[in-house]
């Protein structure tokens, strides 16, 4: 058991803790502690009855029966593999910024969710992180199942694809995808790739709440590099738009500790 703990305790904070409500919330569902319909995302009982809480617990809550824990299982191997290489690499040294990252998916995916009827919200979040992973690293050739291996700008995907054989649906996948893109376009590609106007920024509360540290795990993906502020009025500039994942930089309010 001190091998789990020890293992346990390893895992950066941020995912650790989304890690053990995705455990734990799923199986006081399956326990019968609080009566599941009570976990689910139901939007009429949301704006109605005030039923506030359940955008989070649909967040956390994955049904654990026969014919849906294998795919259970894989999202929660996805969860703990993709964001904790996120936390110890592109966002290594500055939480801050990856719970403004989880937020932002959270909320696009609380709002798509209320709009398309969803009632589980654990897949597209899981989803949206993988997809952001992938686009630090898209360039890093991966391994999946019967030893194909393929470049991980297509791994969300591939996954689209395989959790809809197993699982019969896409729509959860499709929805990660789609906000994991929405906030790389705005917090990276936009401003940085092309020039752009910054629409996101994390907000200065969390960094009070969640300093930026220096130190830790790092080399599973960079942020990229931002334009350079301003060229030479003659035409000499310092070089035409960054590639995304050029290096490390300043981007999303960061500073030092």
């Amino acid at each position: 058991m001190s091998d789990i703990g020890d293992w346990f305790r390893s895992i950066p904070f941020i995912t650790r803790s989304w890690f053990a409500a995705s455990i734990a919330v799923p199986f006081i569902g399956k326990l019968g502690l609080i009566d599941f319909r009570n976990l689910l995302l139901f939007p009429e009982l949301v704006f109605s009855r005030f039923h506030i809480w359940r955008p989070i617990t649909a967040t956390f809550y994955f049904p654990i029966t026969p014919n849906t824990g294998f795919l259970y299982l894989v999202n929660l191997y996805f969860l703990y593999h993709y964001s904790t290489r996120l936390e110890t690499g592109a966002f290594d040294g500055r939480p801050a910024d990856y719970i403004f990252m989880l937020l932002f998916n959270w909320i696009c995916i609380v709002i798509t969710g209320l709009l398309m009827n969803m009632q589980l919200l654990m897949i597209p979040l899981i989803m949206s992180v993988l997809y952001v992973w992938a686009q630090f690293n898209k360039d890093t050739i991966v391994s999946f199942w019967f030893g194909t291996r393929f470049k991980a700008y297509y791994l969300p995907w591939v996954i689209l694809a395989f959790n809809f054989i197993i699982g019969g649906s896409f729509m959860n996948e499709l929805t990660g995808n789609l906000v994991g893109h929405l906030f790389f376009f705005l917090m990276f590609k936009y401003p940085m790739d092309l020039g752009g106007r910054s629409f996101l920024s994390t907000p200065e509360f969390l960094y009070r709440f969640f300093p930026n540290r220096k130190g830790g795990v790092s080399g599973f993906g960079a942020p990229p590099s931002r334009r350079p502020a301003a060229q030479d009025p003659a035409g000499g500039g310092r070089g035409g738009p960054t590639q995304l994942g050029a290096g490390l930089s300043s981007w999303g309010g960061m500073r030092e500790p």
